[in-house]
């Protein structure tokens, strides 16, 4: 029994994280399709939020602004020194 117990322990601890990722992906996909919902160009709005929720781990509530919630995703810039994340 102790074995059982000791193999499933370390079988849920081999695989939490990749869940974990998952369930981030799922977050940043939800989170995204509702900053994204009044966006002139929908593929490119949740294409740069996508990127910029995996790298930050958050998306600011709303669908505009709101961008003081999640420092990391407002200070992301472009190459041109634009702001990255919609």
């Amino acid at each position: 029994m102790k074995l059982v117990l000791v193999t499933f322990l370390l079988v849920s601890l081999i695989l939490s994280p990749s869940l974990f990722e998952v369930s981030m992906a799922g977050s940043c996909s939800s989170k995204c399709k509702t900053r994204c919902s009044k966006a002139g160009v929908k593929a490119r709005c949740l294409k740069y939020c996508g990127i910029c929720c995996k790298k930050c781990k958050c998306v600011p509530s709303g669908t505009y602004g709101n961008k003081h919630e999640c420092p990391c995703y407002r200070d992301l810039k472009n190459s041109k020194g634009k702001p990255k994340c919609p």
